[in-house]
């Protein structure tokens, strides 16, 4: 496995990173891994390749536990990675990242993963009632005490990263962005760039829709939070299977899946991008840890770019309460 920086703090990571919150029992995706002994070998599997990145958060279940737990004995090989700031995975809970919360979501993260330190910490959203300012300085707090090693923010507006950048050096920003999700392009890359920050791409496949399993709505568990995503409602369902049928094509010219096309396409955009995706299928890993391998030509970067230009997708990122839980 390839590596890549992350920021210009000397943070390297894998290319692909292995996204943990399907390994958590939440109420997100039915198909969250149930028991301790398969997240683990999920964990081992994607060390075993070569993955050194493994994200998870505070709010994502019992996934702390599960890769803490996948990790006595192999500390050393992960680059570690966990969030805080949501009260709750569900949209609309809320957002809480007063200094006070910062210091004990950061103990109660590093009990339940069992280590000493955290590699990377990142604000999961940004509380509208806390100045940017507040957060992360008690945020660099824990990088004085040795508690943490580098910074990250998730779903920050351009104007939050610079204020932000300011106070302590932010190495990397977690956002959506794939072939479905491609917003970051107008400015949040561009920022991020100039101020040479990383950028961590999360749900790189779209949540699962760019690996073209579902050709319709009941293809997903009645308890998937999914089906309450406007992209995979009605009209706009339809509409975004037209633009996979194509991806899927190009793919299948390739000799790749749908999955691994999405992921290389991710890793073509910049050396300074490292997706994330998450997976509780050993198969579908080594699938998708494949990809970075994957060359695409300009030819075939341009016949992506035909298929699923930025507008082609329809429907919001989330509904309306997940919505309002975004920096802008």
């Amino acid at each position: 496995m390839q590596t890549r920086k992350l920021g210009t703090q000397g943070l390297t990571v894998s290319a692909i990173g292995l996204g943990c919150m399907s390994l958590g029992i939440a109420d997100i995706y039915s198909s969250s891994v149930r028991d301790d002994q398969s997240a683990v070998d999920l964990i081992h599997r994607a060390l075993d390749l070569g993955t050194t990145l493994l994200d998870t958060a505070n709010v994502y279940g019992d996934s702390e536990l599960k890769v803490g737990k996948a990790l006595r004995g192999r500390r050393d090989q992960a680059v570690l990675a966990t969030k805080f700031g949501l009260t709750g995975i569900a949209a609309g809970r809320g957002v809480s990242a007063r200094p006070e919360d910062v210091r004990q979501s950061a103990e109660q993260s590093l009990q339940r993963l069992g280590v000493d330190h955290i590699d990377l910490y990142y604000l999961h959203r940004v509380d509208a009632e806390v100045p940017i300012e507040e957060t992360v300085g008690a945020m660099a707090e824990l990088v004085r005490q040795g508690k943490v090693r580098y910074l990250g923010l998730s779903e920050a507006a351009p104007s939050t990263i610079r204020r932000a950048h300011k106070v302590h050096p932010i190495s990397a920003l977690q956002t959506e962005y794939s072939l479905w999700s491609r917003e970051p392009e107008d400015e949040i890359l561009p920022t991020l760039r100039e101020l040479g920050i990383g950028f961590v791409p999360y749900s790189p496949l779209g949540r699962g829709f760019l690996a073209g399993r579902f050709s319709k709505l009941e293809d997903l568990a009645a308890d998937d939070w999914r089906r309450n995503s406007p992209r995979f409602e009605g009209e706009n369902f339809a509409r975004n299977l037209q633009v996979l049928e194509q991806i899927k094509t190009i793919g299948a010219e390739k000799g790749c899946t749908p999955s691994q096309l999405a992921l290389a396409w991710v890793l073509a955009q910049g050396e300074d991008l490292v997706p994330i995706p998450g997976t509780s299928s050993p198969a579908r890993l080594e699938e998708n840890l494949a990809a970075a391998g994957i060359r695409l030509s300009r030819e075939e970067l341009a016949r992506i770019e035909a298929a699923a230009p930025q507008a082609a997708i329809a429907g919001a990122r989330y509904n309306v309460a997940g919505t309002a839980l975004l920096n802008r």
